[in-house]
């Protein structure tokens, strides 16, 4: 029985191990992608691909990328409102 014990417990620390190998994996990569993501939507609605030193060419990006997101945003509450609800 000794030694049936010790087999339970390695396979239940391998199994463990496992685990949590997994979980540090997963979070790595949920993190990073959703970080990647966020940095890039303030990037681009921020118009960091703009001449920086002509400041009206980067706050009218920024104005009409704003303005674009709010149009998109509310003609998909209409949509859902109108044919889902």
């Amino acid at each position: 029985m000794g030694e049936r014990e010790r087999r339970e417990k390695a396979r239940a620390e391998d199994a463990r191990k496992a685990i949590d190998r997994v979980n540090a994996e997963s979070e790595t990569i949920l993190g990073s992608s959703t970080r990647r993501m966020a940095t890039r939507a303030r990037d681009h609605l921020g118009g960091a691909d703009k001449d920086q030193s002509d400041r009206i060419e980067v706050w009218g990006t920024r104005i009409g990328r704003s303005l674009g997101l709010i149009v998109a945003a509310g003609l998909l509450i209409y949509l859902a409102a109108t044919y889902l609800g």
